[in-house]
């Protein structure tokens, strides 16, 4: 491998996926503010995930629908003004 390439501060993080509350240890070196008791009782630096495996339709095979930044309500909302929005066929 290329020297200087990959980042030395890796260390043991806990990843938390926070719409399935599913908890992983593995190796990171992002940045964290929160620390987390993992099950072994060691103290974790805790890094927060909206999507992993765990949720991702793709792993799991179910659709759900994460709408963290209220993009959906955002687009119905500008649709509803839309010329789109009421149309009727008219019934003779």
């Amino acid at each position: 491998m290329k020297d200087g390439l990959h980042p030395e501060s890796y260390r043991t993080v806990v990843f938390k996926d926070i719409s399935t509350d599913t908890t992983f240890l593995t190796q990171s070196c992002a940045p964290s503010r929160e620390k987390i008791t993992w099950e072994d009782g060691n103290e974790y630096p805790l890094i927060r995930l909206e999507i992993t495996s765990a949720s991702h339709p793709f792993f799991t095979g179910k659709i759900k629908f994460v709408d963290s930044a209220g993009r959906i309500d955002k687009f119905n909302k500008k649709f509803q003004k839309s010329r789109f929005a009421n149309t009727t066929k008219d019934e003779e």
